[in-house]
């Protein structure tokens, strides 16, 4: 499915300090793809953690984590290529985030993610091992409005090199209660509608982004003639999430979703495409347990 569209927003909902909405304290999840129709089934572990650090200067805060995950790419298909080069990544990111108050209600929040994403098939790592992400965004919070109906803004900008789509997008968040049970937020790079079924059970339709890229450190040789230096996946997924707030600041989830787009290549240096591989999949499955602020 080819499917190229940019999509909708936010990020983690739930606190007063700018930083959490980047990012969890802490999480760990389990996705899968399962192969379907297609001839590739895709399994990914994560977790991360991130600790505030209260500095000096009021309501200001830094924030450092971690954020590591390990992907399983299975291939079932006979390949003009070595697909046991593909089917084991690590990806390591160290979170380095920092949040402010500026004037008129504003909040600045920043994050720089320096990583690798390989397959890790050599002895050493080398420069092409090496990723950077960061966000640069601004908040507005009024969710604690009683005169108005809550609502928050975010803009700004986000880069990441290992999450599959590895180019600048816009970072555009706009959350709004509009019942008493109902909520919404818009935006890139997810958007959702929330119900909330009772103080401690949410469900919520969502369309998000979602994928990875990394390195291939001794390459692939694709049949026999060019050589794939990278793998990228990029994915544009819709589909229900269920909540379950089991205490204060601590979530369970799961996710079932549709595949809007699929996209697998291998990619050479100069990251253009090289083969696309199949990419039929249409479910994707997700749960986990994370820790907010």
């Amino acid at each position: 499915m080819k499917i190229r569209f940019i999509l909708i927003i936010i990020l983690a909902l739930g606190s007063s300090h700018g930083y959490s909405q980047l990012s969890d304290l802490a999480r760990i999840d389990y996705t899968i793809l399962p192969a379907g129709n297609s001839s590739i089934e895709f399994n990914r572990i994560r977790a991360l953690f991130n600790y505030p650090i209260k500095l000096k200067k009021e309501d200001a805060y830094l924030f450092l984590g971690l954020d590591y995950s390990n992907i399983q790419v299975i291939i079932d298909e006979n390949s003009s290529f070595n697909e046991d080069e593909l089917n084991d990544f690590q990806l390591l990111d160290l979170n380095i985030g920092y949040t402010q108050p500026l004037k008129n209600d504003w909040r600045l929040g920043i994050r720089a993610t320096p990583g690798l994403s390989s397959n890790l098939t050599a002895d050493d790592l080398s420069i092409k091992d090496i990723v950077i992400s960061g966000d640069v965004v601004f908040i507005k919070d009024k969710t604690k409005n009683t005169t108005t109906k809550p609502w928050r803004l975010i803009v700004g900008a986000s880069y990441s090199g290992n999450r599959g789509f590895p180019f600048p997008l816009p970072f555009i968040s706009y959350y709004r209660k509009f019942r008493e049970k109902w909520s919404y937020n818009l935006g890139i790079p997810k958007t959702n509608i929330q119900y909330r079924v009772s103080e401690i059970h949410r469900l919520k339709l969502f369309v998000q982004l979602d994928g990875f890229t990394s390195n291939l450190q001794q390459g692939v040789l694709i049949n026999n003639q060019e050589i794939a230096e990278s793998i990228n996946m990029s994915l544009v997924v819709g589909g229900l999430q269920y909540e379950w707030h089991i205490i204060d600041h601590l979530e369970f989830y799961a996710r079932a979703a549709y595949i809007l787009s699929n996209r697998v290549e291998l990619r050479d240096g100069s990251r253009d495409q090289l083969r696309e591989l199949d990419n039929d999949n249409s479910l994707y499955l997700r749960t986990g347990v994370r820790l907010k602020i």
